[in-house]
């Protein structure tokens, strides 16, 4: 079976090197920015070429999509465009864009030049997501009325949290697109209209720029409401990394998914109990393998696939920043 040949370059942000190691689809032959101390060995015994820079592995022919995870995420809209255009494939870390102008950009790029462009953009495809995702499309709850989404991280890493915007897009860009998927992708109903405010109170580093906490406030194309909770305010403690959580209200019921994706329930007039479980979690990447190369559709629409980044966009340029 033919293989995709990918290419890696960088590794800030949630990078596909370990997922690439024995793939039945994909193989890893060229690698730019990454060190390879932090590389599966097992990925090291393929036949792969290390390249010094971007403009150098986006040049080889022995690639067909390169992954992208910068080191400074603001440089990779123009990353994505120049590989497009050396008719490479693109799979960008979020942010791919700062600016709905960068985003509209990208798009264009690729439906000029015919190559294929994703996001890694599959956090509601991941079980229990799947399964909330059918029961509300069923109208199990009824008409979505309202909507809470979370989405909090540690802020203590390896490496600590970057105090500025560009390294990886900033809290709201970074954090609450997670959340900003998980409404959009589980109710199908695009956010309207979107208002934040962030806060740095709580940065541990004295005169620091990271934002810890925002509130986002949102409509839904058909009349809900709802609001998003982001922060770097998880514990490492905490069982799981991140610390989400999902509840939608309808006319007929609610269901949720708390912590940390751990937990859910279903309540209806004649249900009160966890959601059934039915799918296994789909790797984003391995849809997008699927559409390079059998030309099988994705479960979402470019357009409906990037709309959460939109909104972030748009929340980030509205948001008040308390003082």
């Amino acid at each position: 079976m033919k293989k995709v040949r990918v290419g890696l370059y960088g590794i800030n942000g949630h990078q596909i090197h370990n997922q690439m190691v024995k793939h039945d689809k994909a193989v890893v032959t060229a690698i730019s920015m990454i060190e390879k101390d932090k590389l599966p060995k097992e990925l090291l015994n393929g036949d792969i070429k290390f390249y010094d820079d971007f403009d150098s592995l986006i040049e080889a022919d022995d690639v067909d999509v390169v992954s992208i995870c910068a080191p400074k995420r603001v440089d990779q809209k123009d990353m994505s465009i120049k590989a497009m255009m050396s008719k490479k494939h693109v799979y960008s870390e979020k942010p791919c864009a700062y600016t709905e102008a960068d985003l509209d950009e990208i798009l264009e790029v690729s439906k000029k030049t015919g190559m294929l462009f994703h996001e890694m953009a599959g956090s509601a495809f991941e079980e229990p997501f799947i399964s909330v995702t059918e029961l509300i499309k069923q109208g199990r709850i009824g008409e979505v009325v309202q909507v809470f989404a979370q989405k909090s991280y540690p802020y203590k890493t390896s490496s600590g949290r970057p105090q500025d915007d560009i390294t990886d897009g900033g809290l709201i860009r970074w954090i609450a697109v997670h959340a900003t998927r998980f409404v959009e992708h589980t109710t199908g109903l695009k956010i309207t209209d979107v208002y934040a405010i962030e806060t740095k109170h709580g940065n541990p580093v004295k005169d620091g720029n990271l934002k810890m906490a925002a509130s986002l406030m949102f409509s839904l194309e058909n009349g809900a409401v709802g609001s998003i909770v982001s922060n770097y305010l998880n514990q490492n403690t905490f069982p799981t990394w991140g610390n989400e959580h999902l509840r939608v209200w309808g006319t007929k019921g609610f269901v949720e998914i708390t912590d940390g994706l751990t937990k859910t329930r279903l309540v209806t007039e004649d249900y009160d109990g966890p959601v059934e479980i039915k799918h296994k979690t789909v790797d984003y990447f391995d849809l997008f393998l699927d559409e390079i190369l059998e030309g099988k559709k994705m479960p979402l629409t470019l357009e409906q696939e990037l709309h959460p980044l939109r909104v972030v966009i748009r929340a980030q340029e509205r948001a008040v920043e308390v003082k």
